[in-house]
């Protein structure tokens, strides 16, 4: 099962969750270093320091890369280390994605930053946040940085990462930082960063013009668990409203959908939408696909009420069982709703090349007394879901690259250091990496452009 000439095969991180450092030349505090400092807020009280080193440890990790036949490497960029909160463009910061880049293409390996990875300095923050407008020109003016630093040697960028998780998990539910649990500004926070990627592309494009520009949404195909229940269905429209639709169509469509306006009307959502912002938001070159899993929903029984709500303006929602196996953060493993999100962001949506820039899994992972890591069911997950993308190729979708989620074991978000994604197993404590089964397989994988056997 091959997949097309040109295919990208990459691995992916982000900044906070691997770099640690986080005082290190110039870095101001970020949300996450804040949200880490309250008491419950991240498992066992973990914060972004020392993650996985990578800051200090970049030249071994890119030559580990470069030893698995990594073709492409997807990190992101530390706004606090480049703005130290929010001001003045930071040389030092900006030194240490110089090195990284040109040690990147040494080793040729594709570099493809991304320039928001959650990371907002926090003195934005106490500025209002995302839920500011404000906060939107100045991601522009961090772009803008950015690529005067690397735009000559940089040639695809992502403006924003999964602009859902800081929307709706930083502002309505605040299991992600900023830790807010408020809805009106969930709402105003994610037409604020949609604004961030209109400005930061234009950015990106007026100093490097000949870069391609993306964004990458974590989309999540919906199912309603009765397709003859009115209730269910309506409960399926409104969370994919929230979680895609928000989303995909001012992207892609230049405009929000009109349910989904009339959804979060009582939220404000077109108080915040100004004239000409639509346009601004308008346009990507590509779109980065994040897929874990799928959301199989229900309208929950009478009276059983989820407050505050993943989904703003979606009061009741349950998850029926459907006895799937499942990973070790308690998803359901489904990887054939992947054919279907991607043919259906082929077939009813303006064509944009696809790329799938996260798909991964935790799974309890340890080091055996022989040293090795053993991980099967990483490699079954993977290979489940690249056969899923490989069916979508067939039917004609426009995909042109894969990347695991992660390269290296890391800090995960509120489960902190709890919950392994890795390809490298890592240990905290003295930092060694030691690739797992699965980092050989997926390294033959690359190499063959495919996968052995057919279906």
């Amino acid at each position: 099962m091959t997949f097309p000439e040109g295919f990208l095969w990459g691995v992916a991180t982000a900044a906070f969750q691997v770099e640690g450092s986080t005082t290190a030349d110039g870095r101001s505090p970020s949300i996450w270093d804040a949200f880490c400092e309250r008491e419950g807020a991240v498992a066992n009280g973990d914060t972004g320091d020392p993650a996985a080193d990578h800051y200090r440890r970049m030249p071994e990790d890119v030559a580990l890369m470069r030893e698995l036949g990594v073709g492409v490497y997807r990190f992101s960029v530390a706004w606090p280390r480049v703005r130290p909160d929010g001001g003045e463009v930071n040389p030092a910061g900006l030194d240490f994605y110089e090195r990284l880049v040109d040690s990147l293409l040494e080793a040729g390996i594709l570099p493809w930053p991304t320039l928001y990875h959650w990371d907002l300095p926090n003195a934005l923050e106490e500025r209002g946040g995302w839920a500011n407008r404000d906060t939107a020109y100045r991601f522009a003016d961090y772009a803008a940085a950015v690529l005067d630093r690397l735009g000559d040697r940089v040639r695809t960028w992502t403006t924003l990462n999964e602009p859902w998780c800081s929307a709706f998990l930083g502002y309505a539910t605040g299991r992600h930082a900023p830790g807010r649990t408020e809805p009106e500004s969930a709402v105003a926070a994610a037409h604020h960063l949609l604004l961030a990627h209109g400005l930061g592309a234009d950015a990106v494009r007026s100093s490097a013009s000949d870069s391609q520009v993306g964004i990458t949404l974590n989309l999540f195909p919906v199912s309603a668990a009765d397709p003859d229940s009115a209730e269910d269905r309506e409960v399926a429209r409104r969370v994919d409203g929230v979680q895609n639709r928000l989303f995909l169509d001012p992207v892609l469509r230049g405009r929000y959908p009109e349910d989904v306006f009339a959804d979060l009307e009582p939220f404000g959502l077109r108080d915040v939408v100004r004239e000409g912002d639509e346009d601004v938001i308008a346009g990507t070159d590509f779109l980065g696909v994040n897929y874990y899993r799928d959301l199989h929903v229900a309208a929950t029984p009478e009276g059983e009420v989820r407050r505050p709500s993943e989904w703003v303006g979606v009061e009741r929602v349950a998850f029926p069982k459907r006895g799937l196996p499942q990973t070790d953060s308690g998803w359901d493993v489904n990887a054939e709703p992947l054919t279907g999100l991607l043919v259906h962001l082929h077939t009813d949506y303006p064509r944009v090349p696809l790329y799938i820039t996260e798909n991964g899994v935790a799974y309890a992972d340890v080091v055996g007394a022989d040293g090795r890591v053993d991980d099967p069911d990483r490699i079954a997950f993977v290979e489940q879901h690249l056969r899923a993308a490989h069916r979508a190729i067939e039917q004609g979708v426009d995909l042109r690259g894969y990347f695991y989620w992660s390269l290296l074991d890391n800090f995960e978000w509120g489960e902190g250091y709890a919950k392994r994604f890795g390809l490298v197993h890592v240990d905290y404590g003295t930092q060694r990496r030691t690739p797992k089964a699965s980092a050989a397989w997926y390294s033959r994988v690359m190499a063959d452009n495919g996968l052995a056997g057919r279906e």
